[in-house]
């Protein structure tokens, strides 16, 4: 071990020069590194070592007095050059001993002596010191101390908790030269501390024992049945048999416990939830040995409504009597009633402390203890109240904001004065790694007073590495500031505003816990004190890790739902429509609102299509989530590729009826899912040349015809089973529209609310449409106004559309007979009519296009020919015939005679393609109109 620590010195006092110099530092600790870092701050250099001393000791102390006989005990197992110290909870030495005399030379001269004081912020990094400022079990070994004079030994120290009050009370130490240091030490100074901490709760519980039983030889009555809590409160429990409920009997202890904590005469009223009073009277007690206490009686009501004293059965003469203690009457507690009752009963309870104890009637013996004990069991309750509180309003919805909000409501005023959450940028962000460092966003900030200069919501900044809140983070452990005077490391945050804390809110007291889930750090939450007197304790981070862990879990989980939900509405956004295309043949406007509950499948298309036609099309995938909004993409990918073949409407839903089928059972196969059987649509055809609309429907609603006198009907559409079910054919329905008309396509979400039925629905739909003058903008926000639930529990889709129609003079058409010789007939009228219509810049091209597809058509087609021209928003040229063959284009071989007509088509057309008609097919092409 010796060879150990030899080996150590070296590079330890390399790592204390770069430390000294400012350069990075490795192999050293981080909680000696973090300890270092403190100490300069501090201002405390390791070549001077002044301690403070106090000859004013405490040596009657309950942690001296529980301390002396686990010494005793211990002291033996280490009869060599080894030291044990118990120090108080500012780091002055209380007790040394010291198993090798040969080692109080050496301790003299670092003054490691009773009444000299050695805190962190005075000894620099030692094993007392450290072990007190982090508030945990610490060991400092040769250089890692910070004071040159303590380089030679190894300290091993714990702090000790008081069980009752949940403070530290002080630290018990082991020191001895750093050659003689063993692992073993630590485990011994943590088994030691435990053992005085034992002892503190039993020298408690066994004064409340004597209080009791001198409380039962005064009176010379009976206890039913006595109980000691492990808070050290001695119970009695002796309402069972009075009738009571149990929270009247919870509501009677809960007073009395407040009782208890005054120690005064003292007595109130308590209102029980059949409405009759109960009388609890609180008596000064003192035991012969000059242990004081209380006891506190219960006056309870009779079935007759009115107070009587409930006798108890008489018990034997003691053999060693033991007395009451008057004692000067004290202000009743606060809270405490000044009713009539409650006074006439205070002033005959003071007038009966100077008679006999054992006179008179007695009520029943709720409560027996030391004041002091009183009120740590009532901290105790209140604490786990918090808990209980904050379990059930922190987390409330799936809302990061907001349970951050939560989480400052619930800790003030009852833990802290002020709260701030913090949470990393990088969270809100919904990154999933765990990175402790980066700016901060503040979430929420709870205070007592509306004027307190914090960083105000919705602020980034990042913290100073010498905060509590950047040591936090960096540690991953919770840090208490008992005095904030004493913490230059918060003071560097922001000099002005942290002054401004201090002197003007009283600010003292400082805690800060990290914000961590399931391994991923959130951020950091921070208590503050300022009118509560007493600093942050022990118990007071345990309670505030409590709140916080629940609270972390909450955040976390709201923060997933955030993301993946953002995600899930980012990839419906993706996969609708981004805007509507540029085409003629209608005015549209769309409104589509998700679901509060979620993404799901809902959407909506406008394509255009040849022949300056369009397709209009509203779909629904039953279902939420990305699985439905994932099925709704593919769908409407599916609709796409078949509307540019220019089949009918209900050809469509078929092969789309086909495709929902195969896919299902593909992941039905695959183990994948339920698949998605269950999609609804509805797919319309609009000619603007014709006014004609072919629509069919799969299990969706019928679309909302509007004229333009104003009247509104649900079209006369036959239903179609939805899409996947197979089997049944879809039915076409076809309607000329007035130029003027809106066809208002829906999805079941306008409609579904659970305030009305669906007839009530349809009516108020009819009543927002019936506005034929607005244009379609003003008809979708005017129908969402209108039919919108205050909770949509699916998405809303709306389309509305105003139909156009070409005019006359936009349309041409020549039926031709099957001859060769209608070519240059044709050229020249096509000429004619492209004059007409200022296009003779296109002449050339239309006339190559058109007399190529005649040609083809005269020569491999049958039956009648037709040629027509449409100029909308671009020059549409059609040739017809009545043959179902459809022309493929390919690449002539260059000793090919023929093959190239349809090439040249393709190239100087914009667009072209086929569809087909009950009585042939159509071959079309597209230009663009020069501007």
């Amino acid at each position: 071990m010796v060879e150990f620590w030899a080996q150590r010195n070296d590079p330890m006092a390399r790592a204390r020069e770069r430390f000294a110099s400012g350069d990075r530092v490795e192999g050293v600790r981080a909680p000696i590194l973090q300890s270092w870092q403190r100490c300069r701050d501090l201002g405390l250099r390791p070549d001077r070592f002044e301690l403070p001393y106090d000859a004013n000791l405490d040596l009657e102390s309950p942690l001296v007095r529980a301390a002396l006989p686990v010494l005793g005990r211990v002291e033996p197992a280490f009869l060599g050059p080894v030291s044990l110290i118990i120090t108080d909870r500012d780091g002055t030495v209380l007790v040394r001993r010291t198993g090798d005399r040969s080692l109080d030379p050496l301790l003299d001269a670092i003054q490691l002596l009773p009444g000299f004081r050695y805190a962190e912020r005075l000894a620099g990094t030692c094993g007392l010191g450290t072990a007190l400022a982090e508030r945990r079990l610490h060991h400092v070994r040769g250089p890692e101390h910070f004071a040159e004079c303590l380089q030679g030994f190894a300290c091993f120290a714990a702090p000790v908790l008081n069980p009752l009050s949940g403070r530290i009370d002080g630290a018990v130490n082991l020191t001895c030269r750093a050659s003689d240091a063993r692992p073993a030490m630590e485990s011994f100074i943590q088994k030691a501390r435990n053992s005085i901490e034992q002892q503190i709760l039993d020298t408690c519980s066994q004064r409340e024992r004597t209080v009791l039983q001198a409380y039962v030889q005064a009176r010379r009555r009976g206890c039913t049945a006595v109980a000691v809590t492990g808070e050290g409160v001695a119970s009695v429990e002796a309402l069972g048999d009075t009738g009571l409920s149990r929270r009247d009997q919870e509501v009677l202890q809960e007073k009395a416990t407040e009782l208890l904590c005054s120690g005064a005469v003292a007595a109130a009223e308590v209102t029980l939830s059949t409405g009759r009073t109960a009388m609890l009277l609180c008596r000064p007690v003192t035991t012969p040995s000059g242990i004081s206490g209380a006891a506190v009686e219960a006056l309870l009501p009779s079935t007759s409504g009115h107070s009587t004293w409930l006798p108890r059965p008489a018990e034997p003469e003691p053999a060693e009597p033991a007395r009451w203690s008057p004692q000067r009457p004290e202000p009743e507690p606060a809270g405490t009633p000044k009713a009539p009752k409650a006074a006439k009963a205070l002033k005959a309870l003071k007038g009966a402390e100077t008679s006999d104890p054992g006179s008179g009637e007695a009520g029943r013996l709720l409560l027996v203890g030391e004041p002091t004990v009183g009120r740590f069991a009532m901290q105790t309750r209140r604490r786990l109240q918090l808990l209980s509180e904050g379990g059930v309003r922190i987390g409330t919805t799936l809302d990061v904001a907001q349970t951050a909000a939560e989480l400052a409501d619930v800790a003030v005023p009852q833990l802290a004065d002020f709260v701030t959450v913090d949470l990393l940028q990088s969270v809100l962000s919904w990154e999933e790694a765990a990175e402790t460092g980066g700016p901060l966003h503040r979430m929420a900030v709870g205070s007592i007073r509306a004027d307190c200069p914090f960083y105000h919501m919705d602020t980034q900044f990042e913290f100073v590495p010498t905060t509590p809140q950047a040591r936090c983070l960096a540690t991953g452990q919770s840090i208490l500031e008992p005095d904030l005077t004493l913490a230059p490391g918060w003071l560097a945050q922001d000099p002005v505003r942290t002054e401004k804390l201090l002197v003007e809110q009283g600010i003292h007291s400082l805690m800060t816990v990290l914000l961590r889930s399931s391994g991923t750090v959130l951020g950091v939450v921070t208590f503050y004190r300022s009118e509560k007197p007493d600093p942050f304790e022990n118990d007071d981070l345990s309670l505030a890790e409590e709140l916080v862990a629940h609270a972390a879990v909450c955040i976390d989980n709201a923060r997933r739902y955030t993301r993946e939900h953002t995600m899930a509405v980012a990839l419906q956004r993706s996969l609708l429509p981004q805007g509507l295309p540029q085409q003629g043949a209608v005015e549209a406007a769309y409104r589509y609102l998700p679901a509060l509950a979620g993404v799901s499948g809902d959407w909506f298309d406008v394509i255009p299509l040849s022949g300056a036609r369009v397709a209009l099309v509203v779909g629904d995938v039953v279902g939420h989530g990305i699985q439905a909004a994932a099925t709704m993409g593919r769908l409407r990918t599916a609709i796409h590729n078949f509307a540019a073949l220019d089949l009918l409407p209900d050809e469509l839903l078929s092969h789309l009826d086909d495709l929902v089928i195969r896919l299902d059972n593909d992941a039905l196969a695959s183990g994948g899912g339920h698949g998605i059987t269950g999609s609804s649509c509805l797919y319309a055809i609009y000619d603007p040349s014709s006014g004609q609309c072919t629509m069919a429907r799969a299990g969706h609603p019928p679309p909302a015809l509007v004229t333009p006198d104003g009247h509104v009907t649900l079209a006369d559409l036959p239903p179609g089973p939805p899409l996947g079910l197979g089997g049944l054919p879809f039915q076409v329905a076809e309607l000329e529209l007035p130029i003027g008309s809106q066809l208002v396509l829906y999805s079941d979400g306008l409609l579904q609310d659970h305030r009305r039925d669906i007839d009530a629905g349809v009516e108020r739909l009819r009543q927002a449409l019936a506005h034929p003058q607005r244009p379609p903008e003003a008809t979708c926000q005017a129908v969402m106004d209108a039919m919108l639930p205050a909770f949509p529990q699916d998405d809303v889709t709306l389309l509305v559309t105003r139909t156009r129609r070409l005019d006359t003079r936009q349309i041409a058409t020549w039926k031709l007979p099957s001859a060769p010789e209608v070519v240059s007939t044709l050229r020249t009228a096509v000429t004619r009519q492209l004059a007409d219509w200022d296009l003779e810049e296109l002449r050339f091209t239309t006339e190559l296009i058109l007399s190529e597809l005649l040609t083809n058509a005269i020569r491999y087609a049958t039956g009648p020919l037709q040629v027509r021209m449409l100029r909308a928003d671009s020059l549409i040229c059609e040739v017809s015939d009545g043959s179902s063959t459809s022309p493929h284009l390919r690449h002539a071989a260059t000793t090919d005679e023929g093959g190239r007509g349809l090439f040249l088509v393709a190239q100087l057309a914009q667009r072209w393609g086929t569809r087909y008609t009950a009585n042939g097919k159509i071959i079309w092409t597209e230009q663009d109109i020069p501007p």
